[in-house]
């Protein structure tokens, strides 16, 4: 008689609504037809967590072992999570992770503000029994590779470039800054707050770049590539911010990146960040507007993190830890996690768009060097 099969490793991850009526309408079209952004802001605070989906058919290519998994919602939105006090957000997340734990996950993942909300994930994992990850290390790790892909992509020298970091002294920006840091030759640390970002210039003066660090985005026209990472719910880059040719990497939800800078500067690539094709004929049970087999680098991290059996709470706080990047790279790339194809604020790059896109960029960047 044969045995029987093992059962699945099983994970869950949070989500919640980011453009209000258009997430809003995934789940329920009637809401997000009729109500207006603003009612959609304020009832998100009376609604209790969402089921929204069970995951099926992500396969591991190195063990050929399938996981399954669930997602689940917690209904604010980015505005409400700012707005609310941090104890009031911390309640909704935790009832939402306690209903993936009740669905059977053995690990949750944190999506959006979810992860950056108060202190990182620490005391979400601190309130519930199963551990949890916010997924920046592998949005880190794929921040970067898609960067200095683009890059390539783009004919920007990458080991004499210069990278600015928007949001650097954040979990997210400050790990890609110590990682790429090794890569090209200056970064501009770009933020708010002049002691952290002088702490972290300070860190990172053993390291091969020279870093320099700016409070002000017009800093931005002096790098050839730019990767943004900030936590704000409304757009902080616009089009005059750029050098002529530069190559944008924005992993911030919401963007970072006013969709303005589409239309004003055809000579600039954007690229969303933190994308990822996953392994196996995944049904996630739920659109998420994105092709077959693609899904955020956070739940990435996640679903690896489940294939390997690594039921632990690994990226958790403000301060990520760059050898952490580094294996959950290495777990993802042998479970058959990489890097998806090239997306601009939500919608898909053909090879036609990069195309003219690196056509128009040369040209900007001769003529800037000819006027100078």
């Amino acid at each position: 008689m044969a045995s029987p099969a093992a059962p699945m490793n099983r994970f869950g991850f949070i989500i919640h609504p980011i453009d209000p009526k258009v997430d809003v309408a995934r789940k329920f079209p009637i809401l997000g037809r009729y109500l207006s952004e603003r009612m959609i802001h304020f009832l998100s605070t009376f609604f209790p967590p969402i089921y929204l989906s069970h995951v099926t058919g992500l396969r591991s290519y190195y063990t050929e072992d399938e996981i399954e998994g669930w997602f689940v919602a917690c209904p604010y939105t980015p505005v409400r999570m700012t707005q609310l006090p941090a104890r009031t957000v911390y309640r909704k997340i935790i009832q939402t992770a306690r209903l993936a734990e009740r669905l059977g996950a053995q690990i949750i993942g944190l999506g959006a503000f979810t992860s950056v909300v108060g202190d990182a994930g620490l005391t979400i994992s601190r309130s519930v029994d199963t551990p949890v990850t916010t997924g920046d290390s592998y949005t880190v790790a794929v921040a970067v590779e898609t960067l200095l892909m683009a890059g390539e992509r783009m004919g920007v020298p990458i080991e004499a470039a210069t990278v600015a970091i928007v949001g650097a002294t954040g979990a997210i920006g400050s790990a890609a800054a110590e990682l790429l840091a090794e890569s090209v030759r200056r970064l501009i640390l770009v933020g708010r707050d002049v002691v952290r970002l002088e702490a972290l210039r300070q860190r990172l003066e053993s390291l091969p770049a020279e870093a320099t660090i700016s409070t002000d985005m017009a800093s931005l026209s002096g790098a050839e590539l730019v990767l943004s990472a900030s936590s704000s719910p409304h757009p902080v880059i616009g089009p005059e911010h750029f050098a002529p040719g530069a190559v944008v990497c924005d992993i911030a939800r919401p963007h970072d990146v006013s969709r303005r800078v589409r239309t004003m500067r055809p000579d600039v690539l954007v690229i969303d960040g933190g994308l990822v094709e996953v392994p196996g004929e995944v049904n996630y049970g739920f659109d998420f507007g994105f092709p077959l087999r693609t899904t955020y680098a956070c739940m990435a991290e996640t679903m690896a993190l489940a294939m390997e059996g690594r039921f632990e709470s690994f990226t958790l706080g403000k301060r990520l830890q760059v050898a952490r990047v580094k294996e959950i790279r290495s777990i993802a790339a042998r479970h058959g996690f990489r890097v998806a194809g090239y997306r601009s604020f939500d919608s898909a790059l053909t090879e036609g768009d990069l195309a003219r896109i690196r056509t128009r960029a040369e040209a900007a960047r001769r003529a800037r060097r000819g006027s100078s």
